[in-house]
């Protein structure tokens, strides 16, 4: 009797520890290229990270490294972080493609994600957003809003995504303006404001009055204010930084992916994915556009939109030429999700050469 007692009393004792036993939360860990800031590529990502976070509660700790350079140091931040017990880590540049699989091999159990990359393994997968929607319709406000014909566009480096935003961009502003050209300076970094700065001054000494950017701060946009041109922003909502140059941004959102791929980890359902979001799951969108564009280019502006969400219209719908003026979309195709990952080509219109 005694010996049953005992036994009734540890099996009470292990049913009450099991109900008050807490889970621990997952740990997901988000490496960032450079500063949060208050504007463009990091800022956004930290917006995702920080509504997430709040959606999840207690259900997840999430911690982020910034400005991480690209290449061995980020492979270190992300080593670092899986040792450090992290199950999920996001790595958000191009650049941490290659060590985020490297890291992935040595740490098989835990799981990653990489934003805008191309390579998969069993325990990694990525995402992106189709940026070059809101490129094409940021692009079709500077066409209208350019007097000199000219736009000027600062390029980080030279990989398909940036292209591909480049040319989505010249192909908005010749929805508006069949007679604009395009200049394009390089400045081989994500951020670094002086040096973006330096670029805008130079596209507007050539004759351009209306400046974009792919890279990570305002200081296109607070050039083009300085010198009394418009611009539009990139990322994020820029007009903060130049409320008489900024005519619009295209905007990135990254929380609903983070918070789908949260949940999928957490609920065990997780799978190396590549996902690419656009307009049409929130993914991107346009900043409010300025009062000096005329209602009528507004009003194009929302129909593209609508149609682009709708699946009617595709921003690489043919015809397209190059600059050569050779056929590269016929009437009546649309580029594959293949090509547009390959993108190494400009459009007619823009000029100089990509950088090898």
């Amino acid at each position: 009797m005694l010996l049953t007692r005992l036994r009734q009393t540890l099996a009470l004792l292990a049913l009450v520890a099991v109900g008050n036993a807490v889970a621990e939360p997952l740990k997901v860990g988000f490496v960032y290229v450079s500063p949060v800031g208050d504007a463009g590529w990091t800022y956004m990502h930290e917006q995702g990270r920080q509504i997430v976070s709040e959606e999840f509660g207690d259900q997840i700790e999430t911690s982020f490294v910034e400005g991480v350079a690209e290449g061995a140091d980020s492979e270190r931040v992300i080593r670092n972080l899986a040792k450090s017990g992290y199950d999920l880590i996001f790595t958000t540049s191009f650049g941490y493609m290659n060590p985020t699989i490297k890291a992935a091999k040595r740490f098989p159990r835990t799981t990653f994600e990489h934003a805008t990359g191309y390579k998969m393994a069993k325990n990694v997968g990525n995402y992106m957003t189709r940026d070059h929607e809101a490129r094409y319709l940021a692009g079709m406000v500077a066409g209208a809003m350019s007097k000199t014909d000219v736009l000027g566009f600062v390029g980080a480096f030279p990989i398909p995504e940036v292209i591909r935003g480049i040319n989505a961009y010249m192909l908005g502003a010749q929805q508006t303006n069949p007679d604009i050209k395009m200049k394009v300076i390089w400045v081989n970094t994500w951020h670094d404001p002086a040096r973006e700065r330096e670029a805008a001054e130079s596209l507007m000494l050539q004759g351009a009055d209306v400046l974009a950017m792919h890279t990570d701060s305002p200081a296109v946009i607070q050039a083009a204010e300085a010198n009394g041109k418009y611009a539009t922003g990139f990322n994020s909502d820029m007009s903060a930084y130049g409320p008489k140059a900024h005519l619009t941004s295209a905007m990135q959102h990254w929380h609903n992916m983070y918070r789908a791929k949260i949940q999928a980890v957490l609920d065990g359902s997780w799978k190396p994915t590549s996902v690419w979001h656009g307009l049409a799951e929130g993914a991107n969108d346009i900043a409010p556009i300025h009062k000096d564009v005329p209602e009528p280019i507004v009003a194009l502006v929302e129909q593209h939109k609508a149609q682009i969400i709708a699946g009617d219209r595709s921003v690489f719908q043919g015809p397209i030429y190059n600059q050569s003026n050779t056929i590269m979309v016929s009437d009546g195709q649309q580029m594959t999700d293949a090509e547009l990952l390959k993108f190494n080509w400009y459009v007619k219109g823009i000029e100089g050469k990509i950088p090898q």
